[in-house]
């Protein structure tokens, strides 16, 4: 498709999708990373539910030695990114249209992620939608395999409901140190949401965890 065609049709992309659609529950197939990236040996950024991508773009420009990797459920926004990344010339940076609340497994091998961003997921705020939220308990123990030890978790949400119930499922499992409140984004590259939270004044709420190097007793969110 024409780069041009591709950028019109992720401007009229809908904000929302429903994950739970039978659509988007197609298996997909294993990528080969070793054909995506010069350099597969290098470290594995995953930002989950990247959106336009210019986070991993920008992080990817910043950091040569990182293999930064974007999941969105939005195909258009996906085969955009994927074009800026081309003219940019970042051979580190990969976007993959995907539901990564049932292909994470599919996509990386066990221990196989240094690093991983959720930033400001759809919070989906009626309860009976809270079962469409990206993060839930079977994600986090697939996550608890997919991530090697001493891997950092960063998430942030400009609703705080929905930051901490990802913190209480990080702490509620073993595999996971304790999430600890962060007053700032850590990689100093902040999303369009984040932005524009930052000029409007709305509060953030934000954690970090690491992957524990050995299973340990559950914790609990202090």
């Amino acid at each position: 498709m024409d780069p041009r065609a591709i950028r019109e049709r992720a401007d009229r992309v809908r904000q929302h999708v429903n994950p739970l659609s039978l659509r988007y529950q197609v298996p997909i197939a294993p990528i080969p990373w070793e054909e995506i990236f010069p350099h597969p040996d290098h470290p594995f950024h995953v930002d989950i539910g990247c959106g336009a991508g210019r986070f991993v773009l920008h992080l990817a420009q910043r950091h040569p030695d990182w293999n930064v990797v974007g999941l969105e459920i939005r195909k258009p926004l996906v085969d955009r990114a994927n074009v800026w990344r081309q003219e940019q010339g970042l051979n580190n940076a990969y976007f993959v249209f995907t539901n990564a609340t049932i292909h994470l497994s599919t996509l990386f091998a066990p221990q196989s992620i240094q690093r991983l961003t959720i930033q400001f997921p759809d919070p989906w705020f009626k309860k009976r939608h809270h079962k469409r939220r990206v993060i839930q308990p079977q994600v986090v123990e697939v996550l608890a395999t997919c991530l090697c030890p001493g891997a950092f978790i960063f998430v942030q949400s400009d609703v705080a409901e929905v930051a901490l119930q990802i913190a209480d499922l990080f702490a509620n499992h073993p595999g996971f140190t304790p999430p600890q409140s962060l007053q700032e984004n850590p990689f100093g590259i902040p999303t369009e949401r984040e932005q524009h939270c930052l000029i409007h004044g709305i509060p953030v709420t934000r954690f970090g965890c690491w992957r524990r190097t050995a299973p340990q007793a559950r914790a609990q969110v202090s």
